[in-house]
């Protein structure tokens, strides 16, 4: 019987199951495990927070569509962690953490950084609220099952984060090598629900008798990988699509049929549409409630008034929020490939809809010409708007960018477009300020022949500004706009309106606007930084930016005025009851 130490079987487990990258840093509960990363292939990154940690491992899965592995420190290591993994779970993103835990022989002891005011020895508690299971491991021969067990429940059903919590005197135990070679005869791949032919053609039919189908589409159909089918489907039978935030681009901004996001911030065009729609076909979406104007009919959704067809893998999502004439469980990607072929045997020519997409034509022209002034004004500090225009005009058609919370992600949703699908990342479940600049680490080392570029506030950037060691380290070749508004801009707007006042909303220093310098900041971490000092000069930097092809902040300096809202949140009633009050305008 040959025996190995479990750390060094762990690292060979990881390597077989081709993980290329470990996020992470460092504590006494883990070196154990980093010492044996020394001569791996696995490549570790390490962070200075992990928080950042865990959002680079976020943006990581989501642009190489592959589970992620976060190596975590106990106590405040693992709390650190948490706002980022429970990120990852509210936007269905496959994570495995590995935590470092308290010795197992000291189990009630309350040793060094154990969190046990309540039970001894359950630090993975804290992970239950959000993970899909915490593990334990108290058995060192039971951990190459757990470890199994937690990768195939982390990218099976609805994917999202798991924990496997191991005492950190496990890490340096022996066991026989069998243990580890047995797990490998499991399949690492589960065949997933695809719809039967009877409820499938009811779903297809259905659509060809309505009137003004359209359909609705969530980040479900992006995570499993099947946009390429529903632009089949869409091409064929000629139907509209909205989409939640979280399934922009699904369909190409582009398209002649895509309308765009609805709810709040969607538009009054594309609200009316879904409102008035007969029949909607959602797929991979969770109806949230930015979303769908808080749930209320006059808004976005008029359900049951309008019939909802609803596929989705998690069942629990199935008539949470609405009632559903058809309701099936199934991966929209097998299901998408039946509806296609259903779709062209019942119609085998397809179907034309040239009234819709002249109608969306006709919008879309109308939305741009709202927005000329703002798009070409020459004022400084910028405007929102010319800076998502700016940055469009330059990027790639498939580069990534990431988003932040604020103007960044709610104005990206509305008006910037997205050509590839998987190419916009943003915290949509959990709104996490702090996502966007490490998420776009993340994203760079999934897929390092891509420009990727993080739109962030500076409210987000100054959260997590230590990702630029990481970046500087590593040479990570990420562009960081930083839309600095000297303020949290969008709560500001909303304090503002409703109670007349911006307390601790706005930076300020001696009663004058604040912000620090983040291009010396940038440069003072080694990374190249600019700080623009007009509107003309912005998109000459950003050029040079992507011709650079290093880390590179630019620090813009961004007016303070609200995204367009047309439709509905009920948090306004709540401040300003009987009002039609959304956000004002804010000079920080």
């Amino acid at each position: 019987m040959k025996k190995e130490l479990i750390s060094h079987q762990l690292v060979k487990y990881l390597e077989e199951r081709g993980v290329e990258h470990l996020f992470g840093l460092c504590g006494h509960t883990n070196i154990a495990v980093l010492t044996a990363l020394e001569n791996s292939s696995i490549q570790f990154v390490n962070t200075r927070h992990e928080q950042i940690a865990a959002h680079i491992a976020d943006g990581y899965a989501r642009a190489k569509k592959q589970t992620a592995v976060l190596l975590s420190h106990l106590g405040p290591g693992l709390t650190n962690a948490a706002t980022g993994v429970a990120n990852a779970a509210l936007d269905s993103i496959p994570l495995v953490v590995i935590a470092g835990d308290v010795p197992s022989h000291y189990y009630g002891k309350h040793p060094h950084q154990e969190v046990n005011l309540h039970a001894d020895a359950a630090q993975y508690e804290i992970y239950r609220p959000f993970v899909k299971r915490a593990w334990r491991v108290d058995r060192p021969d039971l951990f190459p099952q757990i470890l199994e067990k937690a990768f195939q429940l982390a990218e099976s059903g609805r994917p999202g984060p798991v924990l496997v919590s191991v005492p950190m005197d496990i890490f340096s135990m022996e066991i026989d090598v069998e243990l580890f070679a047995n797990v490998k005869h499991h399949t690492k791949k589960l065949h997933k629900p695809s719809l039967d032919q009877e409820t499938a053609t009811r779903i297809v039919e259905t659509l060809i008798a309505a009137k003004s189908p359209v359909l609705y589409v969530g980040g479900g159909v992006l995570i499993a990988d099947a946009a390429a089918e529903l632009r089949e489907l869409v091409d064929h039978l000629s139907i509209p699509v909205a989409h939640s935030l979280m399934g922009k681009g699904a369909l190409p901004d582009d398209h002649p049929f895509t309308l765009g996001m609805t709810g709040f911030w969607g538009t009054k065009f594309i609200n009316d549409t879904t409102r008035n729609a007969d029949v909607i076909l959602a797929l991979g979406t969770r109806f949230a409630e930015a979303d769908s104007s808080s749930w209320e009919k006059e808004y976005t959704f008029d359900i049951p008034k309008t019939k909802l067809i609803h596929i989705d893998i998690d069942p629990s999502e199935i008539g949470r929020n609405y009632p559903v004439e058809i309701g099936a469980v199934a991966d929209l990607k097998q299901a998408l490939k039946v509806l296609n072929r259903i779709a062209k045997e019942l119609l085998p020519q397809g179907r034309q809809n040239e009234t819709q997409k002249q109608q969306i034509a006709a919008y879309r022209a109308e939305f741009q010409g709202q927005n000329r002034e703002h798009i070409q004004s020459d004022a400084f500090p910028m405007t929102p708007q010319r800076i998502l225009q700016e940055v469009r005009e330059v990027l790639p058609r498939d580069a990534i960018i990431t988003t932040d919370v604020g103007w960044n992600k709610n104005g990206v949703g509305q008006q910037f477009p997205i050509y590839e699908p998987g190419t916009v990342l943003t915290p949509g479940g959990l709104a996490t300020m702090g996502f966007g600049a490490p998420a776009a680490l993340g994203a760079k080392l999934a897929q390092p022949n891509r420009v990727v570029l993080s739109l962030v506030g500076d409210g987000g950037f100054g959260q997590n500004p230590a990702v630029l060691a990481t970046a500087a380290e590593e040479n990570i070749p990420v562009i960081w706009v930083i839309m600095n508004n000297f303020a949290y801009g969008t709560i500001a707007g909303l304090q503002k309106a409703h109670f007349g006042t911006t307390l601790g909303t706005l930076f300020k220093r001696d009663g004058k606007p604040y912000s620090p310098d983040y291009a010396a900041i940038a440069r003072a971490y080694g990374i190249e930084g600019v700080k623009i000092e007009s509107a003309a000069e912005f998109k000459e930097v950003l050029e040079r930016a992507i011709k650079a092809n290093k880390p590179f902040v630019i620090d813009v300096q961004m007016q303070n005025i609200p995204t367009p809202t047309a439709g509905h949140w009920n948090i306004m009633d709540i401040y300003s009851p009987d009002k039609k009050v959304h956000h004002v305008a804010v000079d920080a």
